[in-house]
């Protein structure tokens, strides 16, 4: 089967809640799992770029492609870890809200600057870590994309942020993607022993049904700690309960997202995408 690229965007308004982590914890899980993954860095404070362990370089981001100074294959760059690449952020991001407003193209700009490594089907993946806030950048990323995934956490809060979040997926569907799809909903740093998240987790699914992901994220210090490191929890503590979890959570995301095929012939029949009953270090660590 020949490959397709899937674009996503990991957004949400509202701040804090486990986008970034999310976005470096599930390239992680699916690079070991043997997909190739691009991450594109667009939040100027460079969170994910520093969660894979590389630094922020002037002149390296999407920032000169935006600006037809450099082609997008020059800002790729690898990661320690195969089938890992990342397009970083840096500090000139921060001024593109103001900078890119008046472009005729604005709503476009990310899609055309990531058109020709989506055409050359070099990657299964190609993840978006988005700003949290709806200015120009996060806009023509969701223009750019072919689904959202939400990271929320189930707090009061967390319906007020889903319907700004959908309201927009919306908007854009209506006017400049129209295949714009809501990927799907994943609950973050979950206490499942408050009553409260549990009121909220039925509450979204009874509004999103199968949209929202059947796994969890729970809270977790290995994944707190990790960023700190420079490296994914899935790679750095692959027993920790956080490792587990986003490992199950990339299985359930492959079988909602299949790019050439869902399961591969090197894959043992643990490998399907139903999650794992136990974390297996072996098959899941890092390669070098």
């Amino acid at each position: 089967m020949e490959r397709r690229t899937k674009v996503i965007a990991i957004a949400n308004q509202k701040g804090g809640v486990g986008k970034t982590t999310t976005v470096v914890n599930l390239a992680a899980a699916l690079s070991a799992r043997h997909r190739t993954v691009l991450v594109v860095d667009l939040d100027p404070q460079a969170h994910a770029t520093l969660g894979l362990g590389l630094e922020k370089q002037q002149g390296i981001s999407l920032y000169p492609v935006l600006i037809g100074e450099k082609p997008v294959e020059e800002v790729i760059q690898p990661t320690k870890w195969n089938n890992l690449n990342v397009i970083p952020s840096e500090v000139d991001l921060a001024g593109a809200e103001l900078e890119f407003g008046v472009r005729e193209d604005r709503l476009e700009m990310v899609r055309e600057a990531l058109r020709p490594v989506r055409e050359s089907g070099a990657f299964d993946y190609i993840i978006l870590d988005c700003p949290p806030s709806l200015g120009i950048v996060m806009t023509s990323s969701l223009v750019a994309c072919d689904s959202v995934l939400i990271p929320i956490q189930a707090e009061f809060l967390a319906m007020d942020g889903l319907a700004l979040i959908t309201g927009s997926i919306d908007r854009i569907r209506a006017s400049v993607n129209p295949n714009l799809e809501l990927n799907g909903i994943v609950f973050t740093m979950v206490n499942m022993v408050a009553k409260l998240t549990q009121d909220v987790m039925a509450e979204v699914r009874s509004h999103f049904g199968d949209k929202v992901y059947e796994t969890v994220i729970p809270r977790n210090v290995r994944v707190s700690e990790a960023p700190s490191m420079g490296t994914p929890v899935v790679f750095l503590d692959p027993r920790s309960k956080g490792a587990e979890s986003y490992r199950a959570f990339a299985w359930e995301f492959m079988a909602k997202n299949p790019t050439r095929y869902e399961v591969r012939p090197n894959e043992s029949k643990r490998d399907n995408p139903e999650p794992p009953v136990a974390a297996n270090p072996a098959t899941d660590a890092p390669v070098a």
